[in-house]
């Protein structure tokens, strides 16, 4: 699990000027904290943290020598102008579920001879102890074939009876369709037109 570094953030300095000097705001928030603390983080350890996980990540979140066993729940970036500016993040309590999401990723899709995959769904909604979180779904799609249709009901996520899905189970997740190509218009037709 990665841990990342955050620091309790003074609330009189602006989250814009906090970013010019390379910081990413956030906060933590839980069931278990007496108030929420509002955070700032070094942007190259966040960058870190993202490129292994994302939302419905875990993360060990170290706040001013505490640390706390944390879920990814919001990330915001500023598309314009690529840059990341807050990620919020939810306290776990161990006997408690949680709600979070788990993205799909599917594999192989090139070794799919005939047709194309289609991704439906990005992600699967669900419930579960922290023991149990699930942050990413990877799917080998590589023996799927035209009009073949996977559903969150035969994902390995659906299986578990510790988590609790709020995705419906009958919620297509990847089809492979048949790839139609525009038939080439006959040339001597066009040369007895013309």
């Amino acid at each position: 699990m990665n841990t990342l570094k955050a620091e309790k953030r003074d609330m009189t300095t602006k989250a814009k000027k906090l970013r010019r000097e390379g910081y990413v705001t956030g906060v933590i928030y839980g069931r278990e904290m007496k108030e929420s603390i509002p955070l700032k983080m070094e942007k190259p350890a966040v960058e870190r943290v993202l490129k292994t996980g994302g939302k419905g990540s875990q993360v060990m979140l170290e706040v001013d020598g505490q640390t706390y066993d944390a879920l990814i729940k919001e990330i915001d970036y500023d598309s314009l102008k690529g840059q990341l500016l807050e990620v919020d993040f939810q306290a776990l309590v161990s006997n408690e579920k949680v709600h979070s999401v788990a993205e799909i990723i599917l594999l192989n899709h090139e070794a799919v001879q005939e047709g194309v995959i289609q991704q439906m769904l990005q992600e699967v909604s669900y419930r579960a102890l922290p023991a149990d979180l699930v942050d990413k779904i990877k799917i080998d799609v590589s023996s799927m074939k035209v009009g073949d249709t996977l559903k969150v009901e035969d994902l390995e996520i659906a299986k578990n009876p510790e988590i609790d899905l709020q995705t419906p189970l009958d919620a297509a997740v990847a089809t492979v369709i048949e790839v139609r190509t525009a038939p080439a218009e006959d040339e001597s037709e066009e040369a007895a037109e013309a």
